[in-house]
Order: C-alpha cells, then structure tokens, then sequence
C-alpha cells in the first residue's frame, strides 16, 4: 500500500490546547471513517476520533495522522504543535497509537551491541545506506549503559540488501555494524549463513508500519521516527519505567 500523504514542510502551530482523543466511535465518527474510506481507495484507516476543537477529527492513517471536517470534505496534513510548550501533539500521537510489545520483538534477529551495564534497552530498524541511520549511530556513541537491537531493515537499493547480508554474515556483527555506520569500513562476511533474519524484519517492519529509516522503539513500546538526537534519545530511555 503506498502512502499517498506527505506532511507538510513545516509544522503547523496550533493554539494551545489538550488533544485527549477520545477513542470512543460514535455515529459521526463511523460515518465519517466510511465516507473517507469510500474517497481514499486503497489507504487503510485505521480509526477516527474527536479532537477537542469542535468539528475537526483525527484521522489514523496508520503512518500518518491527518485531520478531517465532520463531512470529509476536507483534510488537513500537517503536524498539529502546541504553541506553549512547542510540542509536536501529532507524533505524540502516532507514538502512542503505534506502541508495540516491545519483549515480543524476535530479537535473535537483530544485531546486538551492549553498551556499559546495558541496562536500558531500544531496537532500531535500520538501513546500513541510510544517512539519518549513521547520523544515530553517531549519536548513539555518546549514549551509555543501553543494548541496542539493530533489525537490519534494507529498504533503500539493492546495495543496502548486500551490505545487510554481508554484516549479518560477520564473525561479529556488532562490529561490522558499527564498523560500517560510523567509520565506513565496508563489511566482510565470515562466509555465506542463513540470511532468513533480514526476510523476516523486512516483514515485520511492514507489519508495524515502519516506513522510513531510521525507526527507534523504547522498551515501553513507543516509537521515536528518525535520527533522534543523542539528549533527547537518553532522555525518553531514562523515562521508561
């Protein structure tokens, strides 16, 4: 399924206010899903909701978050931020609407680095192509006591499948890996393996709609989109519980 929106350049600043969605269906909202299911095709909805402004709706598109009229006449792209406190309600949002079970992950198919103690814990879907997936490897050198899950996840060319399959066939993959995203040391398989693992993300990051690289989850489910900086990534590691 392609993704048909793109959010705006810019974010756009919206007057204060709690978003606080009510999940509850109602007549409206269900007539309203139907009506843009009919208009959008073959993009999946996954729910409708209230907003607190009268008459506008948000719109889960699963990857994105629009924002409707009550008759889906129109529909607004764009980030909806809090003017206060500058925060971004609609990644908010789509954080929390796409948490996952972070302990189900099938770990034995992604790289492990451990950091210091290792005690707190991420997986990152990842493209070894991907210049905002070297970015985060960079800031991740700065970040101590963690274990990162790396789900190699070749989405970009054919050479980012290559590559993927010559780091998972490394005597330590881990450091291909690091080798690779922070010095651009190219990868040298130990010989040929069973390379089933990376199939098998490319599958699961469609299953939970990662679509871009890179994709970071924190053990408590919720998604980080991008190369998240090195304060703010220990910041929201430090905040799961």
């Amino acid at each position: 399924m392609k993704k048909i929106f793109r959010m705006a350049a810019g974010a756009l600043a919206v007057a204060a206010f709690a978003m606080g969605c009510s999940a509850q269906a109602d007549q409206t909202t269900d007539k309203l899903k139907a009506t843009l299911q009919t208009r959008l095709g073959d993009v999946a909805i996954k729910s409708v909701a209230k907003t607190p402004i009268a008459g506008v709706y948000e719109v889960n598109l699963g990857t994105q978050i629009v924002y409707s009229d009550a008759n889906g006449d129109y529909l607004l792209l764009g980030d909806m931020v809090e003017s206060k406190t500058r925060k971004n309600l609609t990644q908010a949002r789509l954080s929390e609407t796409n948490r996952i079970d972070f302990a189900s992950l099938p770990f034995a198919n992604a790289v492990k680095v451990v950091k210091g103690n290792g005690s707190r814990k991420i997986a990152v879907f990842s493209d070894p192509n991907c210049p905002y997936c070297k970015q985060l490897e960079t800031s991740l050198k700065s970040i101590d006591n963690v274990t990162v899950y790396t789900f190699l996840y070749p989405v970009l060319s054919p050479d980012s499948t290559l590559k993927s399959k010559s780091i998972w066939c490394s005597a330590d993959r881990g450091k291909a890996w690091e080798s690779w995203m922070q010095n651009h040391q190219a990868p040298t398989a130990a010989g040929t393996c069973d390379t089933a693992a990376i199939d098998k993300n490319l599958a699961l990051g469609r299953s939970m709609n990662v679509d871009g690289t890179p994709t970071v989850f924190l053990a408590d489910g919720r998604r980080l989109p991008g190369a998240v900086p090195a304060d703010q990534l220990d910041k929201e590691m430090s905040s799961v519980h």
